[in-house]
């Protein structure tokens, strides 16, 4: 399996550009993205690129792949829902319109959040951008596509977030994981079972198209 990674450089990305390179089953990596990852490995490719409105300038390197990770994402806090309209539901589109032109077979895995709102109607502002991005995701003709839905996610292996404050707080949150995870295991995963999850769903696919925070670790557990 020949795989893209979108936003590789933050936290969720990290985690799953290890999963990928650690697994025998994917034999490419194509990394895309504002900066590198920083890593040298026999398969992966990175891609700088700064415009992700126009993928023009990159297109003759995508084809040819079987799935695209979609990690690219920013907190909402202090954004007008216009403006993380454009960074999420925005980029998101032109990025996966471009990839299905050229991969109509490809599998894309999109990386959401608990609670996002499918009805795009209720009263929280990020999660309705993110529930018109997931249906918009759903009505492209991939061959499949899947939104996953994670809660808190604790980082490891080295993982770290790109935000000084995220990586103060999952610092301290990290001592606590295995409480949170004890009183809170339907909302609490980690960047390694994140990765996991993703690679598996992208090999053999999954009864629905939404894969809530539960369900993350008992998809990561199972033979891939």
């Amino acid at each position: 399996m020949k795989v893209i990674i979108l936003g590789a450089t933050g936290m969720v990305g990290q985690g799953v550009l290890r999963e990928c390179l650690l697994d025998p089953g994917i034999e490419a990596v194509l990394t895309v993205g504002r900066s590198a990852a920083g890593l040298q490995h026999k398969k992966l490719k990175e891609i700088i690129h700064n415009n992700f409105k126009d993928l023009s300038d990159i297109e003759d390197n995508l084809p040819g792949y079987d799935a695209c990770f979609f990690c690219l994402g920013v907190s909402s806090v202090g954004m007008k829902e216009e403006d993380y309209l454009r960074v999420t539901y925005d980029i998101t589109m032109t990025v996966a319109h471009t990839l299905v032109k050229l991969n109509p077979e490809m599998i894309f895995i999109y990386v959401s959040g608990a609670s996002t709102d499918s009805s795009e109607k209720g009263r929280v502002m990020w999660a309705r951008v993110k529930g018109k991005t997931e249906n918009s995701l759903l009505r492209l003709p991939f061959k499949a596509a899947y939104m996953f839905r994670p809660g808190y996610i604790q980082p490891l292996h080295g993982v770290v977030s790109k935000t000084k404050l995220y990586r103060v707080l999952y610092a301290g949150l990290g001592v606590l994981y295995p409480i949170l995870k004890r009183l809170f295991p339907n909302y609490v995963t980690t960047t390694e079972a994140l990765g996991r999850a993703m690679i598996r769903v992208a090999k053999e696919g999954a009864p629905g198209s939404i894969i809530e925070s539960k369900d993350i670790f008992s998809i990561a557990q199972q033979r891939i």
